[in-house]
């Protein structure tokens, strides 16, 4: 066992030391440090005294709130493992979070019923149900509050932050208290250096990934976190919010800041105090850095990561973008983060000079400590004693990484990983489609978006708008197709599987 700072106590300290300034901003409550940490404590005492143990994983599936937050440092205080989910999610796909998980606690949002049924039916090991208004607001008055952290090694699990495979099911990358100590540092030290109690950071992503992730800094720093009032982006309140609170930092994937920085509040709300607009998750279209340079100036930073290595792959800061294309690295997403180590590997785990293509691998502080109860899977992601991303790349001689394409199928749309197979097994529930095959394609406002080419059974027929209906309920928006075509076949492999490959050449052939 090796002695590690519990995470719950970078809250404890802000307390300690700002116990009357704002910690959190949503609509027009403000939540002073002192409130933060008087909740989460109460919280924590009823977890407590419902039974909840150390280990013991506890799902959350709400919009963006104060309760988020609170939710996330009630767990850690008594050393359970945080599971949240994406609040977009269908009922069947949180259902199979709160199953694969085997959370014994699940705290829903009451704006979701039919999720929260879907997961307790899926889940037999959740032993306690929440509501995230009226039973959390007892809870954070509960009489007999826990005011020290548990004790937890490196290797304790915090956070399951799930992310998606190529076969589409998710997968749970368990986050660690000694790992998440050292990727809150590295934000500090590689993405908002100099970060203080002075600065405030903007909210405008669900807290359940990056977003959750990126609160942490502030939260260790004194910072205040701002929150959008609704679920949706909102650019004017995002741009009004910037100047009265005096936003010093915001984490965005391109497309939020192609959709901020274009909409005409961007030039009717004072953003001058931005230092740092951090984006990632996708790459971005130089027409579109230029521009957003353009409006903000010199803030913004880049860094490419994946959930398993919770972002610390790589950083491009703020002085290595500019308006010049011969003053910047066109196209790369950074050096390496501070303690982290890339390469680029062959498939025979050989190292690959600068310059030749390979699958862009990982070691350092940051990686996870694995997936839950996937060996398999545990396995390929660590073969060779790398981390491997599945993203194919180079380097360039000065260590700049540029990614040049993907292992698998997967595309990124408005941000979020999209897996096709997910989709085409949906599609393919439908009685009158015979085959489906998705691929991403270049997209104006999202960077990718999906089309699905489709085979129906003979004499079927079927619209777009029976497809989307048919996808509505089982699958999150954000991965629908955006477009549908009908061929008579799909291209395929002497060894009879679809060539996607081919199939995203005719769709180019075709318009």
């Amino acid at each position: 066992m090796i002695p590690t700072s519990n995470l719950a106590h970078l809250l404890l300290q802000a307390a300690r030391r700002f116990p009357d300034r704002p910690a959190i901003v949503w609509r027009e409550r403000v939540w002073t440090w002192a409130d933060f940490r008087g909740r989460v404590q109460a919280a924590a005492g009823a977890l407590l005294a419902e039974g909840v143990q150390p280990g013991d994983r506890v799902l959350l599936h709400a919009r963006n709130a104060n309760t988020v937050l609170e939710t996330m440092f009630a767990s850690w205080m008594i050393g359970a493992v945080w599971v949240p989910t994406n609040f977009r999610l269908s009922p069947p796909e949180v259902a199979y979070l709160a199953q694969s998980s085997g959370a014994a606690v699940h705290i829903f949002d009451p704006a979701f019923p039919e999720h929260a049924a879907a997961a307790k039916a899926a889940n037999p090991a959740c032993r306690l149900e929440i509501s995230l208004t009226g039973d959390w607001e007892a809870m954070c008055d509960h009489p007999d509050p826990i005011h020290i952290p548990v004790d937890v090694d490196r290797d304790h699990p915090a956070w399951f932050f799930y992310t998606s495979g190529t076969t589409g099911r998710p997968k749970a990358g368990v986050l660690t208290h000694g790992q998440m100590e050292y990727v809150v540092c590295n934000h500090l030290c590689d993405l908002m250096p100099g970060t203080t109690e002075d600065d405030a950071s903007l909210v405008v992503a669900p807290l359940s990934h990056g977003a959750g992730i990126h609160a942490l800094p502030q939260i260790a720093r004194g910072a205040p976190t701002i929150l959008l009032s609704g679920e949706r982006l909102d650019c004017e309140e995002a741009w009004a919010l910037v100047e009265q609170y005096r936003v010093t930092n915001m984490f965005t994937v391109p497309t939020i800041l192609t959709m901020l920085t274009k909409h005409d509040a961007v030039d009717r709300y004072d953003h001058s105090s931005l230092r740092y607009v951090i984006y990632a998750g996708a790459p971005m279209y130089r027409a579109d850095q230029v521009h957003a340079l353009t409006k903000l100036g010199k803030v913004l930073v880049q860094y490419f990561g994946l959930g398993e290595v919770t972002g610390n792959i790589t950083v491009l800061p703020p002085h290595l973008h500019s308006l010049v294309d011969s003053e910047t690295k066109v196209g790369s997403c950074g050096i390496p983060r501070t303690g982290m180590q890339i390469a680029i590997l062959n498939d025979a785990g050989e190292p690959l000079p600068p310059g030749a293509t390979g699958e862009i691998c990982v070691r350092g502080p940051g990686v996870f400590a694995g997936y839950h109860d996937n060996p398999e899977a545990n396995a390929k992601a660590f073969a060779h004693g790398w981390f491997h991303t599945g993203d194919l790349g180079h380097l360039d001689e000065e260590g700049f990484l540029f990614i040049t394409g993907r292992a698998s199928d997967m595309y990124i749309s408005g941000g979020s990983n999209v897996y096709p197979r997910e989709i085409e097994e949906a599609l393919l529930l439908h009685p009158s489609i015979r085959e489906a095959c998705v691929v991403g394609v270049p997209h104006e406002k999202w960077g990718e978006t999906g089309v699905g080419v489709l085979v129906l059974e003979d004499g079927a027929s079927v619209t777009d708008a029976d497809l989307l209906a048919h996808l509505d309920g089982r699958l999150a928006k954000y991965k629908w197709p955006t477009r549908f075509v009908f061929w008579n076949e799909l291209p395929k492999s002497g060894y009879g599987k679809v060539t996607k490959r081919d199939v995203k050449r005719l769709l180019q052939e075709a318009g």
